[in-house]
């Protein structure tokens, strides 16, 4: 079996090295498979006869645990792992998250907050000179100046907080093979401003040639509306192919200089990427930590393409993968699929073949291998452009020839399929065999919203799309002899969302007869569109002006609309539907999503007597009976609500 890289001095030695050229901090565990970013340019560099040492999750709060190697002879690799650091510890109401999937056992507080810019700093106190690169999607989307929902504030681009030399950013595997030959081959890494794909930091433009000249820092971080037109230049430079070079100043501290992206992998490229000698499993050291939850999730999919041209505004694919499409062969993925057969804990069932989008299998018309996407439209929205390849057949192909392998009992598709992508595909026979043998009971498709208003600023084809893609969802259900459901993923508070399409939503849900189980409140992260509306309240492609839920009050309200028929979320409703004159749907009316609440006037009265005479042992004595008649009253209530087979079961859990 081929052996994981190094992960102390000892096994460096046992391997013959005196010296790593390159050690790769990670915030994540060390999981060596082509699921994680520090497996795939590890074993890259590799491949190329570097020597790679890692060192994962180190404790940021000793500098010894980056000397792990010494001073590698090239540089650090520094990354905070598969997820920002920043959205893996925080919910969107800036909680706490009780698990970690990237870490033993699930185990929270293992990276730091920032990861990037602690590690780098970590490793200045120590090596001065040494060069450090960093990658990975936290610092991909923090390259220039960005909006910071945790500090709610525009931050300078990571590189000028974290010391570090330069930015790969992207998915990395051309640049920093470049980067690697330039060091190797005795360059300092101030001399790397040529290669495409990185961001770098400078005196003066000298060596830039052609630079787009953004805003100022200065003035992005007081004005917002320069701030929305600084990211409508950025967003129309992502493509590698009609990009330039963009210069961003920071005063006195000089330059950041974005290099336009380095160029799509070739299919070739990709396949010789996934198959790199990845033992695709955990470092044994975390066995007796309770393994890493991560890798039991994506341990048996595979992951067919790379990049999305839906252009969904809440997404960071167009920043960080691009819009272009990348895939890797039949053969690379039927081997792949091959070797999971010969594991012991396969039981038969590959649970994804996907990406971003699953059903992306081209790009989405052929002039984007020579000329690039387009900087001014969308390929899908807001209706498909008339260039658009419509085409599921290589997508059917490849499907048809992993069932057939020996071993395999079911092939699902769980990344999501692109429903107005199979609206627009007149040959229905992959909606029909993704109804007779991908799905599993449910197929989890995400349209978001049902509100056109909110939809146009998503970036998401209008409501109606969706519905004739059901119609044509329950047709091949028909057609195939199955009973499934498509279960829709809706976000609540996004930009443009104001209580009346909120109240719009919950009443679709209603229509819909379930309650979401997971309700997704808009997050801003870093470098979306959708992020520049909500801390500029300004589209920035458009100029127009946008609507923003802030107000974490009404976002609870917006929220709590989606599950109007949980008892605890019934003020926040009532609430939201006084907001928007909706008491109609307060009532007993087979439309109305609340019924009206009984007071006890008894119980209160005696409270309130109580509480002014200040008894504490009668109020706490009394307080007990009113809450127990309050929740008798909201249970009957409930289940009045609730269809007439669950009642039982509804009791049941009441006990």
């Amino acid at each position: 079996m081929q052996d994981f890289l190094p992960v102390t001095k000892k096994e460096m030695k046992q391997r013959g090295w005196e010296q790593v050229d390159f050690a790769y901090i990670t915030g994540d565990a060390y999981v060596d498979h082509p699921s994680f970013g520090t497996a795939i340019i590890s074993r890259l560099l590799e491949s190329r006869g570097y020597k790679v040492g890692i060192i994962p999750q180190p404790d940021w709060r000793k500098k010894e645990s980056i000397q792990v190697f010494g001073e590698p002879r090239l540089g650090f690799l520094v990354s905070a792992g598969n997820m920002d650091s920043m959205v893996n510890h925080y919910t969107v109401s800036k909680k706490h998250r009780q698990k970690d999937s990237y870490s033993p056992g699930g185990q929270m507080g293992l990276r730091p907050d920032r990861a990037v810019i602690v590690y780098s700093n970590l490793i200045r106190q120590t090596y001065k000179k040494t060069p450090i690169i960093l990658g990975g999607i936290e610092a991909s989307l923090r390259r220039l100046a960005h909006y910071d929902y945790w500090e709610n504030k525009v931050k300078h681009s990571v590189l000028l907080d974290s010391g570090a030399d330069m930015i790969s950013y992207g998915m990395g595997e051309h640049s920093i093979i470049e980067i690697a030959d330039a060091l190797a081959s005795g360059l300092p890494v101030e001399e790397l401003t040529y290669i495409a794909g990185t961001v770098f930091k400078c005196r003066d433009l000298s060596r830039v040639y052609d630079p787009i000249i953004l805003p100022s820092y200065e003035e992005v971080k007081v004005n917002k509306k320069v701030y929305a037109d600084s990211f409508a230049i950025q967003y129309q430079n992502t493509d590698p192919f009609s990009a330039r070079p963009m210069a961003e100043s920071y005063g006195t501290k000089g330059y950041i200089i974005q290099n336009p992206p380095a160029l799509p992998l070739t299919q070739e490229e990709m396949d010789d990427v996934y198959a790199l000698p990845y033992t695709e499993k955990v470092h044994p050291m975390y066995e007796k930590l309770g393994g890493i939850p991560a890798l039991e999730e994506i341990k048996f999919s595979l992951t067919s393409n790379r990049g999305c041209f839906g252009g969904c505004n809440f997404c960071a694919l167009t920043f960080h993968q691009g819009r272009i499409l990348q895939t890797r062969s039949h053969e690379s993925l039927i081997e792949e699929a091959t070797r999971m057969t010969n594991d012991p804990e396969f039981k038969g069932y590959i649970h994804d073949v996907g990406g971003p989008t699953a059903d992306f299998r081209q790009p989405s018309c052929q002039k984007q291998l020579t000329k690039g996407v387009c900087k001014n439209k969308q390929c899908l929205f807001p209706t498909p452009c008339k260039n658009l390849t419509v085409d599921h057949s290589d997508y059917v192909s490849l499907l048809r020839k992993l069932r057939k392998i020996p071993g395999v009992k079911k092939v699902f598709i769980r990344s999501g399929v692109r429903f107005d992508y199979v609206v627009a595909d007149r040959d229905k026979t992959f909606l029909r065999e993704l109804v007779e043998h991908h799905v599993s009971g449910q197929l989890r498709v995400a349209p978001e919203h049902v509100s056109d208003q909110v939809l146009k600023y998503m970036g998401k084809p209008s409501h109606s799309v969706y519905q004739q893609f059901l119609k044509e969802y329950d047709a091949a259900n028909r057609q195939t002899g199955k009973q499934q459901y498509a279960v829709p993923y809706f976000m609540s508070s996004h930009p443009g969302c104001t209580m009346k399409e909120a109240v719009k939503l919950a009443e679709y849900v209603r229509d819909l007869g379930f309650t979401p189980e997971q309700v997704q409140d808009f997050y801003p992260t870093p470098s979306t569109l959708s992020t520049c509306m909500y801390y500029t309240g300004i589209h920035p492609l458009t100029g127009e002006k946008v609507y923003v839920p802030k107000n974490p009050h009404e976002k609870a309200i917006q929220r709590a609309l989606m599950q109007y028929k949980n008892p605890a979320n019934r003020e926040l409703v009532l609430e939201g539907l006084k907001m928007t004159g909706r008491m109609d749907l307060v009532g007993y009316g087979p439309k109305c999503l609340l019924r009206p609440l009984r007071e006890n006037h008894g119980a209160n009265s005696i409270l309130r007597a109580a509480v002014g005479m200040r008894k504490t042992a009668e109020i706490a004595k009394i307080t007990k009976t009113v809450q127990h008649l309050q929740r008798r009253t909201l249970s009957e209530i409930y289940i009045r609500k609730i269809p007439e087979e669950d009642v039982s079961d509804r009791k049941e859990k009441q006990k």
